[in-house]
């Protein structure tokens, strides 16, 4: 005869489950064990508090300012003084002539008003202008060439004129540029010469320089004198 186990008997058919039941008990014992405190019991006086004395809240007194009355009304303007006239009194009339001419009236015949042109100051370029001005001893040539010809004696002309020694004498050094504009009028004249210069005496010196220019043959645009502006950089170098 064989001998049949019962499985419901077996007892370490469970065992897995009880190992993790008890691994649980025994790490929530040791957890509560680390962590459980104990304290001195000692008797703490808290104290009354009398909610009566805060309550009592300060109002402080305040003083109510009297605003003076307002000032009275100014008194009523005194009626203006209507002064009647009488009918009797006569008003001047103003009598207005008429203008209109009789047909027994002569006409004076009006003689003819001459009317005078004003001549305009016109100003053309030298880069652009029909004639240019005529720099003395450059009478000769085609406008191109007096052209280049004027340039050249206005150069030549301030080269000698110029006293390059006055930068030296005003602390300057190196490399000066001044920048000179003028005009040649109508007549030939220079007029209106201005300078622009990194000191004020160069700018005086440049002025005079210019103004020394003798007087030219003026430019013509379509065969009228007209004034032509004309710019001339100066420029030199200060030796140290």
């Amino acid at each position: 005869m064989e001998l049949k186990k019962n499985t419901k008997a077996n007892v370490a058919r469970n065992s897995s489950l009880y190992f993790a039941i008890g691994l649980a008990l025994m790490l929530f014992l040791t957890n509560y064990a680390i962590n459980y405190k104990t304290y001195d019991k000692a008797v703490i006086d808290i104290g009354m508090i009398d909610m009566e004395e805060e309550l009592d809240e300060e109002i402080p007194l305040t003083e109510q300012l009297r605003t003076p009355p307002p000032p009275p009304p100014p008194p009523p303007a005194a009626p203006e003084v209507i002064e009647v006239v009488e009918d009797e009194v006569e008003i001047e009339e103003t009598v207005i002539e008429s203008t209109e001419v009789d047909q027994e009236e002569e006409i004076v015949e009006v003689e003819e008003i001459e009317v005078e042109a004003v001549e305009e100051d016109v100003e053309v370029p030298f880069s652009v202008i029909q004639n240019v001005p005529i720099f003395p001893g450059c009478e000769k040539g085609s406008n191109a060439v007096q052209r280049k010809c004027m340039s050249d004696k206005i150069s030549k002309f301030v080269n000698r004129k110029f006293n390059t020694e006055l930068a030296s004498d005003l602390g300057l050094s190196g490399r000066q540029r001044i920048n000179v504009i003028f005009k040649i009028s109508k007549s030939g004249a220079i007029t209106g010469v201005r300078a622009r210069a990194p000191h004020p005496g160069l700018e005086k010196e440049a002025t005079r320089v210019i103004n020394l220019l003798p007087k030219m043959k003026p430019g013509k645009q379509r065969g009228k004198a007209v004034t032509v502006p004309y710019s001339l950089p100066i420029i030199f170098q200060v030796q140290d």
